[in-house]
């Protein structure tokens, strides 16, 4: 578990690469803005149209991805060193199709925003429950990790079959009218995300929880059997793991809706990066996500304006050819 670049020099390069990916949103735009503009308007001395755009449209937006990003990837980074498998997702967990059918039930009667978020919380919480009992018996019924985790992959495909089969039905009897809110919705869409307390304060909360379980993830990684040995609670730190990655990338689902490989190739890359020392890991993938989504949302805002984009569009039109770059360079240095 070596790492190739130390700690104290990583960490702080990353923290100003997610404040720099947020000035850069700040100033990008409809109406672009300079430097100095954007920090007078953070710091309160100027005033107007270019102090409103910042502190009340792109702030917001830029800090709610800047949150969900390291959510998701927090998430994606947990599950993946649990599970001893470097294509682990949030998404396999069936989350994001339970947020969906809570999110699209809400839409579809003409619920408020509030409301459409309420049903993908009580959607996401659902999928949560069941992956969580679901899979505390298979840890419990399985010695190894390993077999448990395959286990825990396969509930997650069989309940995103399931949700799958339900958000179809409902896009089906939808009106027309509806139809592109929801399908915006299910890409992953940060228009309009301006309630950025909550999930910064949760990612913040839920990094040092998860931080407090590196170093017995580090042991797990050996085997389950050497951890033991070495004095780890393995059914403690698996059933911990679990719900500390369903709560991250629910509460990110909630918010930006469904966004897809921000988890899967943020820890990857840092992981070939940085090496597997989940104590350097975890906070380098929350700051890591948080800036590649920041970036995407950018992107989606000013690639073809004065139309939006969904930022789910970008993350896979940049996680799908970024992945593959990564298992080819993986696969060279095996």
């Amino acid at each position: 578990m070596k790492t190739a670049a130390p700690p104290l020099l990583t960490l702080p390069a990353l923290l100003l690469a997610a404040a720099a990916s947020v000035l850069l949103a700040i100033s990008l735009g409809s109406q672009p803005l300079a430097l100095g503009e954007v920090l007078a308007a953070l710091l309160g001395k100027s005033a107007g149209v270019q102090a409103d755009i910042v502190t009340s449209l792109r702030l917001p937006r830029a800090l709610c991805a800047l949150a969900c990003g390291a959510l998701l990837s927090l998430s994606g980074a947990m599950l993946q060193a649990l599970l001893r498998n470097p294509l682990a997702d949030p998404y396999v967990l069936g989350l994001s199709g339970g947020a969906s059918v809570g999110a699209l039930l809400a839409l579809s009667a003409g619920a408020s925003w509030w409301l459409v978020s309420a049903g993908a919380s009580a959607g996401a919480l659902l999928a949560t429950a069941l992956v969580f009992l679901l899979g505390a018996r298979a840890f419990r019924r399985h010695a190894d990790s390993t077999q448990a985790g395959v286990h825990l992959l396969l509930v997650g495909v069989i309940l995103s079959a399931g949700f799958g089969a339900v958000v179809a039905f409902i896009l089906s009897v939808a009106p027309e009218n509806q139809l592109r809110s929801m399908v915006f919705w299910m890409l992953g869409d940060l228009n309009g995300a301006d309630r950025y307390g909550l999930p910064l304060a949760a990612a913040a909360a839920l990094l040092v929880l998860a931080t407090g379980v590196a170093r017995d993830l580090n042991l797990m990684l050996l085997g389950d059997a050497q951890a033991c040995s070495l004095g780890v609670d393995v059914a403690r730190v698996r059933t911990v793991v679990v719900v500390l990655a369903s709560l991250a990338a629910g509460l990110a689902i909630t918010v930006a809706g469904s966004i897809g490989f921000v988890g899967l190739v943020v820890p990857h890359a840092l992981r070939l990066a940085l090496g597997n020392d989940q104590r350097l890991l975890l906070p380098a993938c929350a700051l890591g996500g948080g800036a590649f989504l920041v970036l995407a949302d950018t992107l989606a805002r000013t690639l073809v304006a004065p139309m939006q984009l969904p930022v789910g569009v970008l993350t896979a039109l940049i996680g799908v050819p970024a992945f593959l770059w990564l298992l080819l360079c993986s696969g060279r240095t095996a």
